[in-house]
């Protein structure tokens, strides 16, 4: 009988510290990190929809919330976030026998700027872009617009964070 009480606590307090340090369900390894800085992401494409900047950079943050231990702070962060929507263009992506359009894609594009105060060599700038379709005889506004807002915000913020924290 004590070797099973042995075995259970044994197997118990190695599953107890497992669980509590090396492994995260969500990917993300932030080391050192504690605090996390996510500066706005303001509008420079050349077609501007003005809810987006807002939309996306709180999405953004909430993500990092969910996902992370990190505290959200506005200055001298540990992890910083930073950079602009580069692009928003919607496009024709295919036609109907009449010749017009059957289908429209907007797709929006984030340059973003990742510094990492303690490992320097994970700190890059680079694109993030994604693309909603949409049928062409509906317009982009209300729900559609919504509906395109959230897939294609969901999926960038995804691959940043994928490419920063998650070393995807």
């Amino acid at each position: 009988m004590k070797k099973i009480i042995y075995i259970a606590a044994f197997f118990f307090s190695s599953l107890f510290i497992i669980s509590c340090g090396v492994y995260s369900f969500t990917g993300g390894d932030t080391g050192k990190a504690k605090t996390l800085q996510i500066d706005f992401f303001r509008n420079n494409a050349p077609l501007v929809e003005p809810s987006l900047s807002q939309t996306f950079t709180q999405d953004f943050r909430d993500l990092f919330l969910r996902q992370t231990n990190l505290e959200l702070v506005n200055t001298s962060g540990d992890l910083r976030f930073e950079g602009e929507i580069t692009g928003y263009r919607i496009a024709p992506m295919s036609a109907t026998a009449q010749q017009t359009a059957a289908q429209n894609r907007l797709t929006i594009t984030i340059n973003v700027r990742y510094y990492n105060k303690f490992i320097e060599k994970d700190n890059f700038e680079k694109p993030f872009s994604f693309y909603y379709d949409y049928p062409a005889n509906s317009q982009l506004t209300g729900g559609t617009l919504e509906t395109a807002f959230k897939e294609i915000i969901d999926r960038i913020s995804q691959d940043i964070f994928n490419a920063s924290v998650a070393k995807w």
